[in-house]
């Protein structure tokens, strides 16, 4: 098996309840004798809104439940400032220090320190790999691309498309997580091509996962497909939104299918205004929930059995899989009544007449 891809000890949701706590088998006790202090690095607020507006969110909720002290910082997709703010945090007497890494050499560079400096690690969100992160958590990501190849196969369909050209805008090259979406999505939409039914279009990954960069690249694949595209893989909601904003510039927007990815409120909107087929709604408050309960043990010596393992190389990583599920504009007030985002953050007044028809009271 590749590199990277998941190998899953054990299926389905995984809840911290199912967190069983061992002894701390290594003989380093370190941390217990230390304040408890957790240290997290979110990578960006550009890519994804998520961070800021959920993961942020979740996390000091359940740090400040816990009655832990925390510190949380953004790393706004900078390498040096990532290394910068690992430093700070290591120096200032983190116990526990979780990344969502903007690569995964920045991203093993710090962990490495953190570990000769007898600080715990989690991979959150995304694996760092040949790193040496304690734990893992984050979501299935094949499944995450398999839920949005079958969710474009399915908007295609309901639209009659006959050889439909597809075209891919992947994530960046950089994020393991986008490889793993790419498995998951090329597992569904591959057999097609294969078997002629349909046609494979430009394809493209987008560094660094930026939103601008994406809406240039499509406009140059819309171009080269001399306008005939049909449907296109964007592998989370800023990239479908590129796209989108492209489509309307040719007026095909609603007639061409776009994928996404996080349930954002853009993302929602673009769905209830029929913009956008479908995208990939992650439970940010159980990843959070998990990933604290789990930084929380270790910052106070402690370890647990996660029941699950991820494949890096020859490492088998302690983990916790969660499990992603499709959305489509029938589910939207799925994600409003998880209380990822509210009403009246979707609903706004371009959006009530959608919402209304949505069922979203």
């Amino acid at each position: 098996m590749r590199k990277g891809i998941l190998t899953i000890a054990a299926v389905g949701l995984l809840t911290t309840g199912g967190l069983t706590a061992c002894s701390d088998d290594s003989g380093d006790n370190a941390a217990a004798e230390k304040t408890p202090k957790i240290g997290v690095i979110l990578p960006d607020s550009k890519s994804s809104a998520r961070w800021e507006t959920a993961d942020r969110r979740f996390l000091e909720e359940a740090f400040k439940a816990a009655g832990v002290q925390y510190d949380i910082q953004n790393a706004q997709n900078d390498k040096t400032a990532f290394q910068t703010i690992a430093d700070q945090m290591i120096t200032g007497g983190v116990t526990a220090l979780m990344i969502v890494n903007l690569d995964s050499g920045t991203g093993k560079a710090v962990l490495d320190k953190a570990k000769s400096q007898g600080v715990a690690t989690i991979d959150y969100d995304r694996l760092t790999l040949g790193g040496s992160a304690q734990y893992y958590v984050s979501f299935d990501n094949e499944t995450v691309g398999k839920l949005q190849g079958e969710g474009l196969s399915k908007c295609l369909t309901e639209k009659g498309a006959k050889n439909p050209v597809v075209a891919y805008l992947n994530g960046s090259p950089t994020d393991n997580n986008a490889t793993l979406f790419k498995a998951g999505y090329d597992s569904v939409l591959k057999p097609k091509f294969d078997a002629k039914e349909y046609i494979k279009g430009p394809e493209d990954a987008v560094p660094a996962w930026d939103n601008a960069q994406a809406a240039t690249i499509f406009e140059q694949q819309l171009t080269k497909a001399n306008g005939k595209i049909d449907g296109v893989l964007a592998a989370n909601d800023g990239l479908g939104n590129a796209a989108i904003s492209i489509l309307k510039k040719n007026k095909l927007n609603g007639k061409v299918p776009v994928t996404g990815q996080d349930a954002s409120t853009e993302g929602l909107q673009n769905i209830l205004a029929g913009d956008q087929c479908m995208t990939v709604y992650k439970a940010v408050r159980e990843e959070a929930k998990a990933a604290s309960d789990l930084a929380i043990a270790l910052a106070k010596g402690e370890k647990k059995d996660t029941g699950q393992t991820v494949k890096d190389g020859d490492r088998d990583v302690p983990s916790v899989l969660l499990t992603p599920k499709a959305i489509t504009k029938e589910t939207v007030k799925d994600v409003i009544a998880d209380g990822y985002v509210t009403k009246e953050e979707v609903c706004t007044a371009a959006y009530a007449k959608f919402c209304a028809e949505a069922g979203i009271s």
